[in-house]
């Protein structure tokens, strides 16, 4: 049995069900709007999403969730498919995990009103039913994931970026949404704020973990889901990088930072940068303060009783940092 399958074993009736609700909570009267949102729920990723809702509510309630976490579920699910969509707009995106984008296929006209559609369908989900605690978190999220998308274009023009700022970035940009899935998780079933505190933590700091991850790919020699050099070629600031630029010699940082201004399309050029940053110990850091995460994420979980939930996320906060794409 794969690690993800390990981690939904105990929340395989709870994920089969999602899945049903999440379709039913797309459909529309117009038959194009159906043909799309079926493309959408058929290309699923790991759902990793849902599964920390689930996961961190059973943990936090002994096994107890109800209809207001499957509804968290799917707005979560709705509202960040919309922002999926409007990114790969945003990015002239062809592909989007391995499947054509749905601007690749009905143009972006069509993208943008869907992706608008999914966030309204998603916000009229919580207020039918009241959830305006669990629509707060959501829309939160959806407020900072659009100022790190911004706050690191704005960056990315200077290239004098301070670890501090890069961890502002992928804390408002990646750890945001998964923060908001235990914190949702959590109020769903349980009233208790310090509970629902300590989760929203404990996904921030998952989430920081992810992100470093992703960053540390674009280093790898393995084949992977994305390209090597793929952040060096688009100019984005990654920690195994700023912390180089931040330590090497006045001379060193000239030539990194020409490299990367000037001859980021140079595929030999490219190599180099990267031989430099593995070479000044770029890796070696970054994966430290992965670890650091990581470790901080565990330590909140362990107020918790022992239960599958509890184990279940200890192996999804393992899986983040070990995961090979």
């Amino acid at each position: 049995m794969n690690i993800t399958s390990q981690i939904k074993q105990p929340i395989f009736n709870e994920m089969e069900l999602f899945e049903k609700k999440f379709h039913e909570s797309m459909t529309s009267k117009v038959a194009l709007l159906n043909r799309i949102t079926y493309y959408i729920v058929n290309r699923k990723g790991k759902q990793m999403r849902p599964m920390f809702v689930f996961l961190t509510a059973k943990m936090v309630s002994e096994g107890v969730v109800n209809e207001r976490t499957y509804r968290g579920a799917s707005v979560i699910e709705l509202i960040h498919t919309a922002t999926l969509v409007h990114d790969d707009v945003v990015d002239d995106s062809n592909r989007r995990r391995g499947f054509f984008s749905i601007n690749a296929l009905w143009k972006n006209k069509i993208a943008v009103l869907v992706g608008d559609y999914l966030l309204s369908k998603g916000l009229l989900l919580s207020i039918d039913n009241g959830d305006f605690d669990l629509l707060r978190i959501i829309s939160v999220a959806v407020r900072e994931m659009s100022e790190g998308e911004l706050l690191q274009i704005e960056k990315a023009r200077r290239l004098d970026i301070t670890e501090d700022i890069y961890y502002e970035i992928i804390r408002k940009k990646t750890a945001t949404l998964i923060a908001a899935c235990c914190a949702l998780g959590t109020k769903s079933v349980i009233e208790d704020e310090v509970q629902v505190e300590t989760m929203r933590k404990f996904g921030e700091l998952i989430g920081m973990a992810f992100q470093i991850k992703d960053d540390l790919f674009d280093y790898s020699e393995e084949a992977i889901g994305k390209p090597t050099g793929i952040d060096i070629k688009e100019q984005k600031m990654t920690l195994p990088l700023i912390h180089v630029l931040n330590t090497c010699t006045p001379q060193e940082k000239k030539w990194l930072i020409n490299s990367i201004k000037n001859h980021n399309k140079d595929k030999k050029r490219v190599k180099e940068v990267i031989a430099f940053v593995k070479n000044n110990n770029g890796l070696a850091y970054a994966e430290n303060k992965m670890v650091e995460f990581q470790q901080e994420a565990l330590s909140l979980l362990q107020n918790f009783e022992d239960s599958e939930y509890k184990d279940a996320l200890t192996l999804m906060v393992n899986y983040v940092i070990e995961r090979k794409k």
